[in-house]
């Protein structure tokens, strides 16, 4: 599952976080992220991921 959440996040960062943490102070904070540019939404996502596993 956490490589459907990679891929998702891939394309869509905010996606990928929400999947695995729901709509909490992540979420929010990776759509803050993810609009100030692309990239620091991008490592946001995957490294909630990889710590909410």
């Amino acid at each position: 599952m956490d490589v459907i959440r990679i891929i998702l996040s891939v394309i869509i960062p905010p996606v990928g976080v929400f999947l695995q943490v729901g709509f909490g102070g992540h979420f929010w904070l990776n759509i803050l992220l993810t609009l100030l540019g692309y990239i620091p939404g991008l490592i946001h996502a995957v490294w909630v991921i990889a710590k909410f596993d």
